[in-house]
């Protein structure tokens, strides 16, 4: 994993070969398709993102959905990785999985910091696939 995040970082995702990344770690490529099946489920097993919310609670309720989407937007065009992950998410579960778990972990805590608490986790799933949403139209599509 350490190997395949390095790589992924240094060259990108299609500069970067799985004989590459296996011979970073010292072991054979056959062994990561073995385990990995592919590019796409390696890149989204060795995905990790910090979304890098800032702290909304002191913000206008009038402004909050404003300055969510401008950092969203600010935080995708500054990390290819998060678009192919997305693009990755659509055929692939490992991917899907992955991307859900990033927003779940750590959007879903901001959220709960701004709503009761009874209602942070659909908020959070409301926010989540309106972002998802604005993301595939404007990086994927």
């Amino acid at each position: 994993m350490a190997a395949a995040r390095e790589r992924f970082g240094a060259n990108g995702f299609q500069a970067a070969t799985i004989r590459g990344i296996a011979a970073d770690a010292g072991i054979d490529p056959s062994m990561v398709m073995r385990y990995f099946g592919s590019k796409d489920k390696l890149f989204a097993a060795a995905a990790e993102f910090d979304l890098r919310f800032p702290d909304f609670t002191e913000l206008d309720r009038a402004e909050l959905g404003r300055s969510l989407i401008s950092h969203f937007l600010q935080r995708w065009e500054g990390d290819e990785g998060l678009a192919i992950l997305l693009r990755s998410s659509a055929t692939n579960v490992d991917a899907a999985q992955r991307m859900q778990h990033i927003f779940t972990t750590q959007l879903q805590p901001v959220v709960a910091t701004l709503v009761p608490a009874t209602e942070a986790h659909w908020r959070s799933g409301l926010i989540a696939t309106q972002i998802l949403g604005l993301a595939w139209c404007r990086f994927v599509l």
